[in-house]
């Protein structure tokens, strides 16, 4: 089943609240799931397998949204952009969350790879021509652990990377 074969409106609506969440899916998923299922003014659904599987799919869904926008070069400056700091957050939440649940995450795991080096090629061009001041919020080796996470060895990363990062005053300069 996937959202377009759902014919249940109560949980039509529900696939749209948990999609569009804020910056906590689970909280909204949990929410939903007691909307549907246990709450005294809800529609007091049995949700069956897949059903809990699509509210599932979207929570993992908003946190892949809430990764990408931290690595979009066009989303600095905005005030929806939170900063590579946030999408290591978000990252590891989502990571977890898909864990437990089941839902793979390879494919995108690659997809974020290639987002963060393209984002750290954009920020070492720009901050070279003087163009921007870095965007990089997280100190190199936090970025350092992260890029580890997403299977990325250091020979991937753009030469000079480093540079960008904050300043924490105990990291390593090597």
């Amino acid at each position: 089943m996937d959202q377009a074969d759902c014919k249940n409106p109560h949980l039509v609506d529900e696939l749209l609240i948990v999609r569009d969440s804020g910056e906590i899916p689970e909280v909204a998923l949990h929410g939903s799931i007691f909307f549907l299922s246990h709450d005294p003014d809800g529609p007091g659904l049995e949700l069956a397998r897949d059903e809990l599987g699509l509210l599932k799919e979207m929570a993992a869904a908003r946190y892949r949204e809430m990764v990408r926008r931290d690595l979009e070069p066009r989303n600095r400056g905005k005030s929806h952009y939170r900063g590579v700091v946030r999408c290591i957050a978000n990252w590891r939440r989502m990571q977890r969350f898909c864990r437990r649940e089941r839902i793979a995450i390879n494919a995108f795991r690659e997809e974020v790879a290639g987002a963060l080096i393209f984002l750290l090629k954009k920020e070492l061009a720009e901050t070279a021509a003087g163009l921007e001041c870095s965007s990089i919020n997280c100190s190199a080796d936090e970025l350092y652990l992260f890029s580890r996470e997403l299977g990325l060895d250091s020979g991937r990363l753009p030469e000079g990377w480093r540079q960008i990062c904050r300043r924490t005053g105990g990291e390593k300069t090597a």
